[in-house]
Order: structure tokens, then sequence, then C-alpha cells
């Protein structure tokens, strides 16, 4: 898996619908259980897996000294294997993540890094505030990097988690990692689920994006210096495909009687402003092709996300992150808050109200791509299709006067 934060499987908001997302600022993994939560042939196991590792190439010296870390966590375990009946709407979200003492850190931090900054901005073309947002959003700054040995949660995930061999390649990763003698394997320290360093690395992540661009030959991603941390992160999003100067969205109004079966749309800006859409702060829209995103609805702020938008979604898929993220690194540049109101009356729906609304819609003839309760692109079309036949506006926005009318 080529993202960052690897694990990320959380509800996402494609079309920018507010879907239900975990509120924290590092969102965790869902999927289907597997295993046995328990421990007693951990060694067992452990045993296989280093007969495996060395076939990937792992030397019997990286593996003894791993050995002592890999230790099993019921905790991580635990932490697996949670998941909220109810999550956050989009704006709990980004007032958890974008607040006004990360703002003032991250404008500190800033200042405190602008050298750094600037030279990572003249390689990669990511200017500063969007990787200092990054960092801010992933570790508060590097405060909280997490206080777990990789490898002790890797194989406790590999052999009990619900995606045990995605966890067992990344285990093999981590090691080589220390092969390579970038960290030793008691220092390796990062979140349960095995990312780590200030910007929240998986090991494949690592092994593909992370640089050295302090140039002491090592990619330290986990010490005070974020230097190589920060870089890596801008070089991931080169990669992705980040485009040097485009914004990533920008919020606008939307004129009286605008169609709403617009949203989702990619047009250019000429296009959207001959359709009346302006800047909410004023001025003329950006250059480039975007689309219309409304993450609370009809209702709530209207927004055009460029194509850097959708590059920030490969570090983290889901739309609240990159909300959040983006809007953070407006405020951090000097910029205002959001002008237009969330719904905050809305309340989240759960799992089986989710469930239901997509077993409704498919029952009507519009295609969910499956009856899991996840809202994806599929459903959001869906809702959409159904608006369009109902004489709603099909803004794609599912909340619980959406199901009620669904039920009716």
């Amino acid at each position: 898996m080529t993202r960052l934060l690897a694990l990320v499987l959380i509800m996402s908001l494609p079309g920018c619908v507010a879907a239900n997302v975990e509120t924290s600022p590092r969102p965790e993994a869902r999927g289907e259980s597997r295993g046995s939560a328990q421990s007693g042939d951990f060694s067992t196991w452990l045993q296989g897996f280093e007969g495996r590792a060395r076939a990937a190439g792992i030397s019997q010296a990286t593996i003894a000294q791993a050995r002592p870390q890999m230790q099993y966590l019921p905790q991580s375990i635990a932490l697996d294997r949670r998941q909220s009946e109810f999550g956050a709407r989009v704006w709990e979200y980004m007032d958890s993540a974008v607040t006004s003492g990360r703002i003032v850190q991250g404008q500190a931090a800033m200042r405190q890094h602008a050298g750094v900054l600037a030279r990572i901005e003249g390689r990669y073309g990511v200017p500063p505030e969007v990787v200092v947002a990054i960092w801010g959003i992933e570790t508060s700054f590097g405060a909280n990097r997490g206080a777990t040995n990789t490898l002790a949660t890797l194989a406790t995930l590999a052999k009990d988690g619900r995606r045990g061999a995605f966890f067992e390649g990344q285990l093999i990763d981590a090691l080589k990692i220390v092969q390579a003698g970038d960290i030793r394997a008691d220092a390796m320290i990062g979140s349960w689920a095995g990312a780590f360093g200030h910007t929240q690395f998986m090991p494949s992540s690592y092994l593909t994006y992370a640089v050295d661009f302090t140039g002491n030959g090592r990619r330290d991603v986990w010490g005070a210096d974020p230097s190589d941390a920060l870089a890596s992160a801008a070089n991931y999003l080169a990669r992705r495909g980040w485009t040097r100067g485009q914004l990533w969205a920008v919020e606008v109004t939307l004129p009286a009687g605008f169609d709403l079966g617009a949203t989702g749309q990619r047009q250019s800006a000429e296009a959207w402003g001959r359709a009346g859409l302006r800047p909410a702060g004023g001025g003329a829209l950006a250059v480039g092709a975007s689309r219309l995103i409304l993450p609370g609805g009809a209702r709530g702020p209207a927004l055009l996300a460029y194509d850097n938008y959708d590059v920030l979604k490969e570090y983290n898929i889901s739309d609240a992150y990159v909300l959040a993220l983006g809007h953070l690194s407006d405020r951090l540049r000097g910029g205002g808050a959001l002008r237009g109101q969330w719904p905050r009356g809305d309340r989240a729906l759960s799992l089986a109200e989710r469930t239901e609304l997509q077993r409704r819609l498919t029952a009507l003839g519009h295609d969910t791509a499956g009856i899991d309760g996840r809202i994806g692109p599929a459903t959001v079309a869906a809702v959409q299709a159904w608006q369009r036949s109902v004489g709603l506006p099909p803004d794609g926005y599912i909340n619980a006067d959406i199901l009620a009318r669904l039920r009716s």
C-alpha cells in the first residue's frame, strides 16, 4: 500500500458528502476481523515468521537484534478491532484538527524552520504551510509521535490483526529499515498501528519516499530534528503529483438558483465563472480545472477542489482529513475561517442507518455498489440520482432527513 497512512480506511467523503469520520486527526482502519487475539502461540508464529523474513532477505543478525522487541501487545489488537457505531461529522473532525492553538503553534513552527521549509519547497514544490499542516495534524508538530515499539505492534497485528498479510509485509519492511542502519530496533517507536515519525510514515512508505534531507547518511524521521520527516512528506506529495503553485481548494459562493447537479463535476475556472461562482474572499478564480464539493450539503460551505486536493487524498483517503489539512494550511498562511456555515444540527447516522439507506436506494434501482454502511462514490451518486427523481436539490448530502424521506 502506497499511502503514508496505509491504515486509513475510515468512512471517507467521496464527493464530499459528510459521512461519519473518527474525531481523532489520525483516523483508524476498518475491515473484517481475522484470527485470534490470544498470544499463546505467538512464539510459534514468530518462529515461522523469522523463516519468511530470512527468505525476504533479512539477515540473521537483524532478526537477532529485532527479536527482543517483537513482543505481543494485546492493546494493539483491542485498538485494531475498535469500531464506533457513530462517527463524527466532517465539521466536528475539522473542529478537532484546526484549533486556534494548533494555528499558533504551526505559525511558530514555520518561523522556526523557515530555512529548511524554503529549501524543501524549492526542491519539491510543496509550500511550507502544507508541510507544516501535515506535521501538525499527524503528531502535533512532533509532540505526539507515539510510544509503541513498531516491531512489536506490527508483529502483533501480523499475527492477529484484521489484515495479517498486510502487516506482515510492513513488519518485513520495518526490518529492512533496521538492516539498512537507519534506526535501531529498540528505537523504532511510533503509533499502535505501525506508523512512525513526525509525519507518520508506514514502513513501506518510508522505504519508497523517505529522504536524507540533512545529508548525514540516515533518513531520520524519528529524531528531534524534523527536517528529514518534513522533506519526506513533501517528497511523497511531489511524487504523487503535487502541482507547484496550485491551490488545494478555494471556498466559493454559489449564485441564487444554482443547479446543484453540478456537484462533483470538474470544469475550468472560466466555466465556473460563467456559472456565477466567485471566491468567497473576493477576487478571481484561480486558473485550472476544479470540481465543486459540498461537504455539508447545500446548506454548508462550497469549495472548488483542484488537482492538489486529490494529491492530499493520496496521503490520507479521508475527505474530512484533506479538508482539515487544507484549511489548516490556509490558516497558517494567514487565511480566515470558512465563511459558509455548517449544518451543525445534523447528527451522524449509525452504521445500521447507513446500511439501511443503501438498502433502500438499491431497492429503488440506484446502485450503491454494495450494502455495507460505507459511504463511497457510488452511494453519493445514488443519493444524487434519487434526489433528482423526487425533486430535491441533488447535492448528494446524507443525513437523517434523507433517510426519513427514503422511508416514507
